[in-house]
């Protein structure tokens, strides 16, 4: 058997072949796996979006723990909303004044006030918030508003953001939520239809959507293990029956949001319309009579549509004064040069910048009948209401 007889350089020379061979390999097929992925382009943006979040963190946060995020972590962090920048408060809800009073109590005084019975393990808030109720009762409002007002910051929580094709990154993503939100604390997690997320586990849940259910309940089971975490899973739903029993375990504070009573929808009107130009004649304790059954949301519609019909009102009265102008200026035009009458009747006093100013008019009572009138009809068809009859009287 014949031999190769290889000299000392030559031996490392093929060494360093390989290795150099080994490392293009290595990063050519990371580069290729990375642009393949279809989610990379949203990562990188939202990774961006993280970044510009976090520098309005920095002054009051530690460095450090900014600096130790993960990628995992920037991708939640992408869906973080600062106190700052919530609009929403306890001023912007309007007939729910017990549950946002038993709220204040069980949440957010022990989160403001903390310090004041430093010696009780049990003053601190509960580590998860269920509300539900009918939709558009202000369950998200009410969220918001107890972050802005406790100080905390905001992840809302995007299920879909969970879910990647590859193997296992989803629990990775799942650990990352609550990973950020002890670096981040004190924080609300919030999931918006919690029980299309976390819905009663049967046998034919899929194995990936399986692991990440029961990772999420692991980790979140975990900051009960961690007394001096100020961390709070708040989800919303109309549909509570549908969720696991473990998750109602874990959320031990339940609040209904019903539907507004009469007095409450009347309080919600006046707070819709305080801002608008109303006419005197709107008459608020008839309206909160006429809308039994009505959530804020379709209260909100409601007068959104009247201050368009006020609008298409407006529309309809410049279309009239143009052909005024226009008959006028026609009138006028045969005077100069035909030596005609003077302007008809009707005519003399029109301006030539458009005949009529017109300001901003007022919301009436007639508008937002007609808009309950259209919303009811649209509830009819759908379904949504039963009675068949329209008493707007």
């Amino acid at each position: 058997m014949s031999g190769v007889n290889l000299t000392r350089n030559e031996v490392i020379q093929v060494a360093l072949r390989i290795s150099l061979l080994s490392i293009v390999t290595y990063y050519s097929a990371k580069w290729l796996i990375r642009n393949l992925d279809p989610s990379n382009k949203s990562k990188k943006k939202a990774i961006e979006h993280a970044e510009e979040i976090l520098r309005k963190l920095s002054p009051t946060m530690k460095k450090s723990a900014l600096q130790n995020l993960n990628e995992y972590e920037m991708v939640i962090a992408s869906h973080l909303v600062v106190p700052e920048n919530i609009t929403e408060s306890w001023d912007s809800i309007a007939g729910l004044d017990d549950v946002c009073q038993e709220i204040k109590e069980s949440l957010v005084f022990p989160v403001c006030h903390r310090d004041m019975f430093a010696g009780s393990a049990l003053y601190q808030p509960p580590k998860g918030v269920l509300l539900y109720g009918p939709p558009g009762c202000g369950k998200t409002l009410i969220a918001k508003a107890t972050a802005k007002e406790a100080g905390m910051r905001f992840i809302n929580l995007d299920v879909a953001m969970l879910t990647d094709k590859w193997y296992g990154e989803s629990q990775k993503l799942a650990s990352a939520v609550f990973t950020l939100a002890v670096k981040i604390q004190p924080c609300i997690i919030f999931i918006d239809e919690i029980d299309s997320f976390l819905r009663a586990r049967n046998s034919s849940d899929h194995e990936a959507t399986a692991m990440m259910k029961t990772q999420f309940m692991m980790l979140w089971d975990g900051l009960n293990t961690e007394s001096d975490s100020t961390i709070i899973v708040m989800g919303a739903t109309n549909r509570p029956q549908d969720l696991d029993k473990a998750i109602l375990r874990r959320m031990p504070a339940q609040f209904h949001i019903g539907l507004p009573s009469e007095e409450q929808r009347q309080k919600i009107l006046r707070l819709i319309l305080q801002h608008e130009k109303v006419a005197p004649e709107v008459d608020y304790p008839q309206l909160a009579r006429m809308t039994a059954g009505y959530s804020g949301s379709d209260l909100k519609e409601i007068c959104r549509n009247a201050s368009v019909h006020r609008v298409r009102k407006v529309m309809k009265n410049k279309e009239i004064m143009n052909a005024v102008r226009a008959a006028a200026n026609k009138a006028q035009e045969e005077r100069l040069h035909g030596g005609g009458s003077s302007l008809p009747n009707g005519c003399n006093g029109v301006s030539q910048n458009g005949g009529l100013e017109f300001g901003t008019p007022s919301i009436t009572m007639e508008d937002l009948v007609e808009s309950l009138r259209s919303m009811k009809h649209s509830k009819y068809t759908t379904g949504v209401l039963n009675d068949a009859r329209i008493d707007l009287d």
